[in-house]
């Protein structure tokens, strides 16, 4: 049986259905189970916590049992025991059959990369279907993992995301509609990973192949807009340094600036969760 986390998330145990290439390091990987009828989620950068088996296991190992004191828990599993936990954003809910997709960049999976890759670039990278892992994702429609909160009021939308954000920005592009004025910078490594994003806004979208956005960002004329709302996601610090550029060099309202740091550079997830962002 499936514990309750906190109202309104609560755990998923799913399964791999099928996994598909979508560039050289990207992978999107197709998740069921029966445990899917209970998901429920309106927001299009949904913030979820997946839990991977450790390295040589088949299982994640999670201890649900524990209700409520299920971190303390998890925390105090052996190294080789204790699952992988990740965030990531739900790229999309399907039903019939019940399935939802989570896009995976492959840090590190080639042999001549700088940096090795982590457990969760691993995983990724070779999963396959019947592979096992435990969610952590919203059993409530809207709920505060929702980030993507446009005022009724917007007349422009503007995105930036790094290759982490990508998935989150993607899906927000997809769901918006038609007369939605957008300025979109979205970043990948490499040119085989740009995606053709179908939407019915009325969207410019810049894809940053490599590099940064910023440049970019900074000498570009905007559309005029009385009611702008911003949201960038990515790289913590790159991130609050956009957010001061919207604010303090194009006037936006801070009010009207979502911004989401997904990691930090040079920090793995852990560490960020030991220091509590």
């Amino acid at each position: 049986m499936t514990t309750a986390v906190a109202a309104p998330f609560r755990f998923f145990s799913l399964q791999v259905v099928r996994t598909r290439r979508l560039g050289p390091s990207l992978v999107r990987v197709t998740f069921g189970g029966a445990d899917l009828a209970h998901f429920h989620s309106e927001g299009r950068d949904q913030s979820l916590s997946l839990f991977i088996p450790a390295e040589g296991r088949t299982e994640p190992a999670v201890p649900v049992e524990l209700g409520e004191g299920w971190f303390q828990g998890w925390r105090e599993l052996p190294d080789d025991v204790r699952a992988v936990m990740r965030s990531y954003t739900l790229r999309e809910l399907r039903r019939d059959p019940d399935e939802i997709d989570i896009d995976f960049v492959l840090h590190g999976i080639e042999p001549e990369a700088a940096t090795p890759a982590g457990p969760a670039s691993r995983w990724a990278s070779r999963a396959a279907a019947g592979d096992r892992v435990i969610l952590i994702g919203p059993a409530v429609a809207d709920n505060r993992a929702i980030r993507f909160r446009p005022p009724a009021d917007t007349d422009l939308v503007l995105i930036w995301g790094d290759d982490t954000a990508v998935p989150a920005a993607t899906a927000i592009l997809e769901s918006l509609p038609a007369g939605t004025r957008v300025r979109a910078w979205l970043e990948v490594p490499q040119a085989g990973d740009v995606q053709d994003v179908v939407t019915a806004a009325d969207a410019e979208i810049d894809w940053v192949v490599g590099g940064a956005a910023e440049a970019a960002i900074r000498g570009a004329a905007l559309p005029a807009a009385d009611h702008p709302y911003v949201w960038i996601a990515g790289e913590s610090g790159r991130v609050k340094e956009l957010r001061r550029h919207f604010v303090g060099e194009r006037g936006v309202d801070r009010r009207r600036v979502t911004f989401v740091g997904y990691w930090r550079q040079g920090l793995t997830e852990e560490q960020l969760r030991e220091a509590g962002e």
